[in-house]
């Protein structure tokens, strides 16, 4: 998730935010309940005796220290949530470089949640992209995220590290609840081509379990066709496949996903559209293995394809910055407690 510039890499963590709230309000009410106090107690005291209780009490002073407290306890929630940016003034850069561009397409259905991999598919099929990245030469990737629908997660870029970030955001919490289209990426991959007329080399490669619940898969296959885009598909999970597990929201398993017959559901590796979309589009077929044969075989396919010259946009690389968040509510809380 990025907000104002800041990325946070952990923005699950968002659901301790309830205990932020009545952490704050607890603060709050300690106060306004030990200032009720010392004021009936100072009514109920006559002057001389007034002075010697509450001659070391400042007012002032417990606002402070309350402040402090409660900037402390939001900053720590704030580094919960691993904030990630720049400091200084780095700016994106453009280099020119000779290489291809290959879209990475990653099914995010709840059936990439199928332990048949370990230690799931959707795991699987992200230690298997980082591995495939790392083997490329020069080579431009953009990374797409699809379920019912597509969203561009990392526009072509050449700066691995970059991709590799967004990728690791990629998780249980990423999951959609959604079914899976497999015309969803092409038709993204498609419009993307659209501003780039000139291009020779266009390759995609997708990695889903193959079950597919698009309308018009076939009609998306012939333009992609027409248009020239190769696409690779990447086999994830097994034949015999297994059962998806139910995740509540702290990322727990809470069993199995169950049909309407309350029979536990199967999610099945479906090799033969994963086929038929690579034959039919000049790509070719891989089913994703412990070994990397799979990769060695894309990745030789890959380079067979002939390069071409662009200007890529190198995205500034975003560190985590939590630990200055940490000093901060650290510091708050130093203070607090020598006042």
């Amino acid at each position: 998730m990025k907000i104002f510039g800041v990325i946070f890499a952990a923005f699950q963590n968002l659901v301790f935010l309830p205990i932020l709230v009545i952490l704050i309000i607890f603060l709050i009410w300690r106060f306004l309940k030990t200032k009720n106090i010392i004021n009936k107690l100072g009514c109920e005291s006559n002057k001389s005796r007034k002075s010697f209780l509450f001659k070391n009490y400042s007012s002032k002073k417990n606002v402070i220290k309350l402040i402090l407290l409660i900037t402390a306890v939001i900053f720590i929630f704030v580094a919960l949530l691993r904030p990630q940016f720049n400091i200084g003034d780095k700016k994106q850069e453009f280099v020119n470089q000779k290489g291809r561009d290959l879209f990475i397409a990653i099914d995010i259905s709840r059936s990439m949640l199928a332990q048949d991999l370990k230690p799931n598919r959707l795991e699987f099929a992200k230690q298997k992209i980082k591995k495939l990245v790392s083997n490329l030469k020069a080579e431009r990737v953009c990374l797409i995220i699809f379920s019912g629908a597509s969203i561009v997660q990392c526009p072509l870029t050449s700066d691995y590290g970059a991709f590799f970030m967004f990728l690791d955001q990629l998780d249980v919490e990423t999951i959609s609840s959604g079914t899976t289209a497999l015309d969803q990426p092409i038709n993204q991959v498609l419009s993307v081509l659209n501003t780039q007329k000139n291009k020779k080399t266009k390759l995609l490669v997708i990695f889903t379990d193959g079950e597919d619940f698009s309308s018009n898969l076939a009609y998306v296959r012939e333009q992609a066709v027409s248009n020239g885009l190769k696409i690779f598909t990447m086999g994830v999970g097994t034949v015999q496949g297994a059962p998806i597990p139910f995740i509540n929201e702290m990322g727990e398993i809470q069993g199995h996903i169950k049909d309407d017959s309350g029979k536990v559901v199967i999610s099945k590796l479906n090799e033969g559209i994963l086929n038929i979309l690579a034959a039919e589009t000049g790509g070719q077929y891989f089913k994703l293995s412990e070994s990397d044969n799979d990769l060695r075989g894309l990745i030789s396919d890959v380079e067979s394809f002939e390069k071409e010259n662009f200007e890529d946009k190198k995205l500034p690389e975003m560190q985590d910055r939590y630990n200055y968040f940490l000093i901060v509510s650290l510091a708050c809380i130093i203070v607090e407690w020598l006042l």
